[in-house]
Parts: C-alpha cells; structure tokens; sequence
C-alpha cells in the first residue's frame, strides 16, 4: 500500500539522499513488515527507533488491533528525513468457543497466581531480546503440516466465559508429531511445565521476531541452543490448557502479537513436506 503522506524534506541535495525504503509485507493487523534502508540509516516505527542490521535491512510488526495509520521516520546517514504515514488494513475477528476444559484452566485457583505469574516474566523476557541476528530477514515455514483448528485474532468464549483473544494459530496433529523450527535463531526459552501451555519452546530470530511453540509433550532443544530452519525442537502434545493434542504456533515482533499465518503462507498439504 502507498504512504499517504511524505513530508521533511530538507533541501533537494539532501532529498536525493533519501530513496524509498523497500518495504515487504501487507499493511494490515497482525502483519509483520521487513524493509531495507540504505546503510548507516535510522528507522522509527511509531516513535520507537528500530533495529537496522549493517546491510540496512529492519522489521516491525502490526498489532490485531492496530490504528487505521502508522508512521515510519527515515534518517538518511546524510542526515536528511522523511516521515511515511501507511493506511493500515482492518479485519474482523470470529469467535470461537471452546467447552469441556477443567474449570482450574479457565478461572485458575489462588495457589497458582504466583506460578502463572513467573511463566508471563520468563515469556516476556524471552519475547524483549533484542539481538542483531538476522534469521528474521529468511522467512518462516510451517513447524506442523496439519488441519488448522484454531486461527489468530479470534474472540474466545471457554466454558462460556469470555476471555482474551486467541493470539497464535492452532495446529491438528497426532501425539508425538514432530515440530521443527520454523526459522533459525536462538532457544530463548524451553520449559516443560507452564501452567496455561505446558511444553513450551520460544526461539529468537533476531531484531525482535520470535516464534512460539505451545503444549509440546515433549522438548528436544535447550535454552541458549541454536537452531537451523526445520530442526526437531519438540513433539506435539497435549499439555497446559488444551483439550486435545495440537500445537499452538505464535510469532512475536517484541510484546506486539503477529498472526503467524500471514508469515508462513499457506498451509500444504497433509503428507506434503512444508516449503
């Protein structure tokens, strides 16, 4: 989509220092978008300087409910800058409603706030890294071919309460199935035993992206490990609030909520290897 509006350009010399960043990715809630700037440039996204890797490539990601405009500042190395308003596409979200969990998932007992509470510090710590890999900039793919059962975004009613919405894409899949990194990067966090997600794996793709892999029965990665696109990092299971063996698959620009779907493409085919 065009920016709306370009504004602060100093002089013509300094203009001629400021060409269109190369942006890629839509313009609508819950997207990721990744651009590239030349070298030695700055970048804000709402006011919020962003990482810039030594070949002038960034990234920052939209929220489900983000504004109907964002603004992107550029600062060329010569000092020149632009500010770019983008019109950001809106959705609509379906509800979903989940029945049959035990009531101690939905509505959790006193005893375990404390619990829950260290899960949300340790998740929020390994969501707020923000180290120059540059795993982000190699796209993503599918960690579990299988039938989606839950999308990203959607209102969720469980045991006829209302609750947050659903945040991550859910996958259909047998016990034990594997689940392989859906991009390169780092083992931020790797715990067995949260109390809302059970088995749960997050890596870090570098400039704030991370993916998030919920309910595994199973980890076969470590913190600090490093992973390749498509490397085992656990098995789908059931564990944590979940009524049936899927996996839940979130992505992250930093605390902002990505829907993952739209960064992986669509799904292939059962029986079909992902991209």
């Amino acid at each position: 989509m065009r920016a709306l509006v370009v504004a602060m350009l100093a002089t013509a010399a300094q203009a001629a220092d400021l060409p269109a960043p190369e942006l890629s990715g839509p313009w609508t809630q819950g997207a990721a978008v990744t651009g590239r700037v030349a070298p030695g440039s700055q970048v804000w996204f709402k006011g919020r300087e962003l990482r810039v890797s030594p070949e002038g490539r960034f990234v920052f990601g939209l929220s489900r409910d983000e504004p109907p405009e964002a603004e992107l500042r550029l600062k060329a190395p010569g000092g020149a800058e632009q500010v770019l308003r983008y019109a950001v596409q809106p959705r609509e979200y379906p509800i979903q409603r989940i029945d049959g969990l035990p009531q101690a998932m939905v509505t959790p007992p006193a005893e375990a706030l404390k619990r829950i509470e260290l899960d949300n510090q340790r998740v929020a710590a390994a969501r707020a890294s923000d180290t120059a890999r540059p795993d982000f900039a190699s796209g993503y793919e599918w960690p579990v071919v299988g039938r989606i059962s839950g999308v990203y975004g959607s209102q969720r009613i469980l045991n006829g309460e209302p609750r947050q919405p659903h945040f991550g894409v859910d996958i259909a899949a047998p016990a034990g199935t594997p689940v392989k990194a859906a991009g390169g990067g780092v083992v931020r966090l790797a715990r067995a035993d949260l109390y809302y997600t059970g088995g749960t794996v997050i890596l870090d793709h570098g400039h704030g992206m991370t993916s998030t892999y919920l309910h595994l029965s199973k980890l076969h990665v470590q913190e600090g490990q490093e992973v390749a696109k498509g490397q085992l990092i656990g098995e789908v299971g059931a564990t944590g609030r979940a009524t049936g063996p899927h996996l839940c698959f979130r992505m992250n620009w930093f605390d902002t909520r990505l829907d993952a779907q739209l960064l992986v493409g669509p799904m292939p085919e059962l029986g079909k290897a992902a991209p």
